[in-house]
């Protein structure tokens, strides 16, 4: 089973092109942490088509986080000095959108940024007992 899914920020706004015979077709880039080692960023390839190509181009841009799930395909081709070059893209089946709507590139603030990281109890606003509801 070929099944990929990631969560992360685009690098920069999507590339819409046609093919020559009218799909639509949105090329991205995700730049998404590891998990353990989140000073590791990993930037995956993805191509959208069709309906959710132009979606992906009229909703996306740099710096909105973004949802996918696809497949990961593998290819190659010979460069300019003939040296054969792997690639990886993720052909994208779903594609959600995760930054708020009308959010800013500049207040892109990540959601997902908390999470992973040690809280300590000097860092946290504990309530007094009598400000407590229950």
């Amino acid at each position: 089973m070929n099944r990929w899914a990631g969560i992360g920020r685009l690098t920069k706004s999507p590339e819409l092109k046609y093919s020559q015979q009218g799909t639509a077709v949105c090329k991205f880039t995700l730049a998404i942490n590891r998990r353990f080692k989140r000073d590791v960023t990993d930037f995956i390839d993805v191509v959208a088509f069709k309906a959710l190509a132009e979606n992906c181009a009229n909703y996306l841009d740099k710096g909105k986080v973004a949802y996918v799930t696809g497949e990961l395909q593998m290819g190659s081709y010979e460069n300019k000095q003939g040296q054969k070059v792997k690639t990886v893209q993720v052909m994208a089946d779903e594609v959600e959108f995760l930054s708020p709507k009308g959010e800013s590139k500049a207040n892109s603030k990540d959601p997902w940024d908390d999470l992973g990281r040690e809280v300590r109890l000097e860092d946290v606003d504990i309530a007094d007992d009598d400000e407590i509801p229950f």
